[in-house]
């Protein structure tokens, strides 16, 4: 192991993590190259209505899945998309009339990353069957609310999608899988965790099940203040999405429902290996928990005296809520500085990979998935790095090389 050393804002910010996913793949259209990136098209479970696992305003749910090949293809990832959530019923309505409330509006995805089908950047997964599952719930995977208003047609069902896309995937090969991973990027890491163990279950006779979430461990911080934005949209999941029923007993018999949409408050009944990769300091956490503008005075490098000890606080009760170091092999863990989100599709080509003491965060997974090493590696920076600084630092080197960058190098500023 190495180890080293206000509501509007709140809105603002689940405003932007939703639209984020519209304006990365609008801004990618222009910078993805054919060896990188690529487009893959839609999957509609059409099936999945008459059992009642639709998205909010009630369309089927969708998937984008790229077939994998040559030795790899017996292998799946299946990733849970993020975007944020809806908490109110005004929010949800709006949502349901965008790509990420209905199946109506989703086009083709774009696949990079660990998606990518280029050999070069993605050594490890670049010719497994890869599929990308559609967020449409607003309730992260967990809604299982029965009752329909007539009134808004609002449908909270995601823990259903989940299972009608997971029925649908296992008919087409999953079922044959010899590895398997179940990853989610933000709101889409959550239930990663939270269905880990059903994936394991789902699959008896493939050989490796693990899982990955990345930039969603979001922590429920000591201080009241800045605790209760999540809290509040945690309980919103419960009230309005009827999460409640989804939820793990062994956590929701010891304390309220919402305090187990919490990641550190269910993470050590999770029985099926599981690596997380985040930043000590998540761009979306820090905006959520301690005030948007601080990425600002991050990215110049400005942040006064004040703010600094606010970060170490914070770092201190992050590191204190992951899983312990005592079995890397079942709980992995990749903690970086840098000021940043989402890092298995924006963070995972060679060009601009998360780095900790030389080991980039693609060697690290492999290596923990594919049993070579078990990686528990957190950073020694006790306060945020600007991500956008240091990409622009390697930019800059690449271009004194004559290297050319990729695509993915333009993609991350809407992360």
């Amino acid at each position: 192991m190495m180890m080293a050393k206000t509501y509007p804002q709140v809105l603002l910010c689940l405003l932007i993590c939703s639209l984020a996913i519209i304006n990365t793949e609008s801004h990618a259209k222009e910078n993805v190259t054919s060896d990188e990136a690529y487009y893959v098209s839609k999957t509609i479970v059409q099936n999945a209505v008459s059992k009642g696992a639709v998205c909010l305003d009630g369309s089927p749910p969708a998937y984008h899945l790229e077939p994998g090949f040559g030795e790899a293809a017996g292998n799946w990832i299946v990733q849970l998309s993020g975007g944020a959530w809806c908490t109110s019923v005004t929010d949800c309505l709006g949502r349901s009339k965008s790509d990420i409330g209905s199946s109506k509006y989703m086009g083709s995805w774009w696949f990079t990353g660990i998606f990518s089908k280029n050999q070069s950047s993605n050594s490890e997964f670049y010719n497994w069957n890869k599929v990308f599952v559609r967020y449409c719930d607003g309730g992260a995977f967990t809604g299982n609310a029965e009752s329909v208003d007539p009134a808004t047609n609002l449908h909270f069902r995601g823990a259903r999608i989940f299972e009608a896309v997971l029925e649908d995937l296992l008919a087409k090969g999953l079922k044959n899988a010899k590895n398997a991973l179940l990853s989610g990027s933000s709101a889409g890491a959550y239930p990663t965790m939270l269905y880990c163990d059903r994936f394991r279950q789902l699959l008896p006779n493939t050989p490796r099940v693990k899982c990955m979430a990345d930039s969603g461990y979001f922590i429920r911080v000591k201080d009241p203040h800045h605790a209760k934005a999540f809290t509040d949209i945690y309980t919103s999941l419960v009230t309005l999405h009827g999460a409640a029923k989804t939820l793990p007993k062994s956590c929701t018999s010891k304390m309220s429902p919402e305090l187990c949409l919490f990641p550190e408050n269910i993470q050590q009944d999770i029985k099926t290996p599981l690596f997380i990769a985040n930043s000590a300091y998540d761009k979306f956490q820090i905006n959520t928990t301690i005030a948007n503008h601080v990425n600002g005075c991050i990215e110049s490098g400005n942040c006064t005296a004040s703010e600094n000890k606010t970060f170490r606080e914070f770092r201190s009760e992050f590191l204190a809520a992951l899983p312990k170091a005592d079995n890397p092999k079942l709980k992995g863990v990749f903690i970086d500085s840098f000021n940043h989100h989402s890092q298995n599709q924006f963070w995972w080509s060679p060009a601009n990979v998360t780095t900790i003491n030389n080991l980039t965060l693609t060697k690290a997974f492999a290596d923990w998935y594919y049993d070579r090493n078990y990686t528990y590696v957190i950073d020694e920076h006790d306060l945020p790095i600007s991500a956008l600084g240091t990409l622009k630092a390697k930019q800059s080197a690449m271009s004194k090389s004559s290297v050319k960058y990729n695509a993915s190098i333009s993609l991350t500023s809407n992360f």
